[in-house]
């Protein structure tokens, strides 16, 4: 079954997609990655989803605007993919809802409609709801594909995803958690993003602010845990400092705070991808705090580091259907897993394979 994955994950800068191939054999899912790609959001509908998170408010109106707008631009993004059996469509996070560590909601906008109508094909929407609603934290998700990927790693291994929040998963005990921002502050200091990471490297890190940023709660704060930039919004930091300075400052504190976590689960082995990779001051910066784990991209295993994401939201809508889970417990918090999203039907009947009774023990990448 070919399944269209697409995310516009936390930097809310354009949508990702992948198109998989899946077969199953002898439980072991393989996967044909037959199309990545990337398109930027319009100038003017990013400046809407920006003037939209918080800590701005918005008006009912400019939701149901958003929802509709960010649905078509996942439509013509579908559209120019190749074609699949089945899409499963992330959107846009709007909001995350956190209240004393405990996820009350979360809001994905992105009208699965628009697609469906544009491709005629089913859509599987709104993946993070149903684990929220079983006690979980909606997040990260993408634990499922990592745990996955790892089984066959020696030692102590971890997946990392450096995007604008920074997401973590352990293989032994499973566990995954956001470790905090990865991004997302970087790029609201030097938007749209700090280039090859040729500001850090410019800049002198500015050890007060670091030591202060350090203090925030949320990273004493145990796993299961997720965050967003609901608190690692784009005024977080306010600091008087030469921008280059100011930049090398954020980019430590996302390679600190993720090296705490890398050091804290003995990890010998950690599996990178998203934007970040791409920042080679802040992969420097983190190699320098783990000098006995050794950091390879996921690349090397088969997954594009830029469209891990868009690759298990692939992996999501060929679970959900075949009615499978598309979650691990342990590292959402759930009472238990779920089987993800809402179907909304294309033009022909709604026809979903039989359901399986096993999940897949083992992935690999042809």
């Amino acid at each position: 079954m070919r399944v269209l994955g697409l995310i516009s994950g936390t930097s809310h800068d354009g949508i990702d997609s992948a198109v998989v191939d899946w077969s199953l054999s002898g439980g072991t899912l393989t996967g044909v990655v037959e199309h990545t790609g990337e398109e930027p959001y319009e100038p003017g509908l990013r400046a809407r989803i920006v003037a939209a998170l918080p800590p701005n408010r918005v008006d009912m109106g400019e939701v149901c605007a958003l929802d509709t707008l960010i649905g078509q631009a996942f439509a013509e993004a579908a559209g120019h993919a190749p074609r699949a059996d089945l899409i499963c469509s992330h959107g846009q996070t709007l909001f995350h809802w956190v209240e004393d560590g405990r996820v009350r909601g979360t809001l994905q906008l992105g009208q699965p409609a628009w697609i469906a109508e544009r491709t005629g094909l089913p859509v599987v929407s709104d993946v993070r709801a149903r684990d929220v609603a079983a006690g979980g934290q909606g997040a990260p998700l993408v634990s499922y594909l990592d745990l996955l990927l790892m089984a066959g790693l020696p030692g102590r291994s971890g997946a990392l995803n450096l995007g604008g929040i920074a997401n973590l998963t352990v293989r032994e005990p499973a566990l995954a958690y956001d470790t905090g921002p990865a991004c997302a502050l970087i790029d609201a200091a030097a938007p749209p993003y700090d280039e090859d990471g040729a500001l850090g490297a410019a800049g002198t890190v500015n050890e007060s602010l670091l030591a202060e940023l350090l203090a925030e709660p949320y990273y004493a704060k145990e796993p299961p845990k997720s965050t967003g930039k609901e608190l690692f919004a784009p005024g977080y930091v306010k600091a008087d400092l030469p921008l280059p300075d100011l930049v090398a400052t954020l980019t430590a504190l996302t390679a600190e705070t993720v090296a705490a976590e890398i050091r804290r689960h003995r990890l010998d082995t950690v599996v990178v991808s998203g934007g970040g990779v791409r920042n080679p001051t802040l992969m420097g910066m983190l190699r320098a705090r783990v000098p006995g784990a050794r950091l390879v991209t996921s690349d090397e295993l088969g997954v594009p580091a830029g469209a891990k994401e868009a690759i298990a939201f692939s992996l999501f809508g060929w679970l959900t259907a075949h009615g499978l889970p598309a979650t691990v417990p342990s590292c959402t918090g759930a009472t238990g897993a779920r089987v993800l999203g809402t179907l909304t039907p294309g033009s022909d009947p709604l026809t979903l394979p039989a359901p399986l009774a096993e999940a897949p023990i083992a992935i690999r990448f042809a």
